[in-house]
């Protein structure tokens, strides 16, 4: 099809034909315009030598996790019960009581939001990122590493903040998903030449809508870009082996880790 729209463009008469005697398909021209049509169609060659026209797809079709609106599901609960009871006090990220040892409050800072509309911002980036990434890596694998990427993100904002420094929120969680699809291409690494191009346009994707989401002014910055960074760490370490991240073993013990992390943080939260 390429061969024929370039002859085309010099004014060569085409037609595409397939032959059933094994030859396969076919750019016909006429006799008289044979040897222009071999030279137009060497020099495009020539000049699209490295150039590749074929892609490498993962799978085809936009794969989704509905798990993600579980995750929404419960943020929206501790939401509600962070209106009736003082969950802020226990589990808000607090870089002086982590620095004294509270280190479940990376991780339950995840589960509380200061208002209505801090809520929805992340719940409705984070019910597509997430259902993205858990589609792509599994559901608990997916689940869990987002979650463990959140919780990289408060310990930037931990390590990095020069004052003492609280904050709440899952936004550290949903960067940390698109990290994670940002870092995808990495299992495209030893199966095409082009690989270092996926790569890099994989990445450089997932840079472009940090920016775009993550820079919001006003906003916990280090705590995105930690979970963005982090989520691009345990991305390209997931695409050393794709195969048994998706195993249903694998993600069931995934899940079991992140309900555990989950409930044991809560529980040292409120245990006082």
């Amino acid at each position: 099809m390429d061969w024929s729209l370039v002859l085309v463009s010099q004014g060569i008469e085409t037609a595409i034909d397939y032959s059933e005697d094994g030859a396969g398909w076919r750019v016909l021209v006429n006799l008289e315009d044979y040897e222009k049509a071999r030279d137009a169609i060497r020099l495009y060659r020539l000049e699209n030598l490295r150039w590749p026209w074929r892609r490498e797809l993962f799978q085809p079709g936009l794969l989704f996790d509905w798990g993600s609106l579980a995750w929404v599901l419960l943020i929206v609960l501790f939401f509600w019960l962070g209106r009736r009871v003082d969950l802020g006090s226990a589990g808000m990220m607090d870089s002086s009581a982590v620095a004294r040892g509270e280190w479940w409050r990376l991780f339950t800072a995840v589960w509380l939001h200061a208002d209505i509309a801090h809520l929805i911002t992340n719940a409705t980036l984070g019910l597509v990122l997430l259902g993205l990434a858990m589609a792509r890596y599994g559901t608990g694998t997916g689940l869990l590493a987002s979650y463990l990427a959140g919780g990289g993100g408060n310990v930037a904002s931990w390590l990095l903040s020069a004052e003492p420094h609280r904050s709440l929120g899952a936004s550290g969680m949903v960067l940390g998903s698109l990290g994670l699809l940002a870092a995808q291409s990495f299992s495209l690494w030893r199966r095409t030449p082009h690989a270092a191009k996926y790569v890099l346009s994989g990445i450089l994707g997932g840079v472009m809508l940090f920016v775009l989401l993550g820079l919001t002014p006003g906003t916990d910055v280090v705590a995105h870009f930690g979970g963005f960074a982090c989520g691009l760490l345990l991305g390209g370490l997931l695409a050393l082996v794709p195969t048994l991240a998706q195993k249903d073993k694998v993600n069931l013990v995934c899940g079991l880790v992140f309900v555990l992390l989950v409930n044991v943080s809560w529980w040292l939260a409120l245990r006082g």
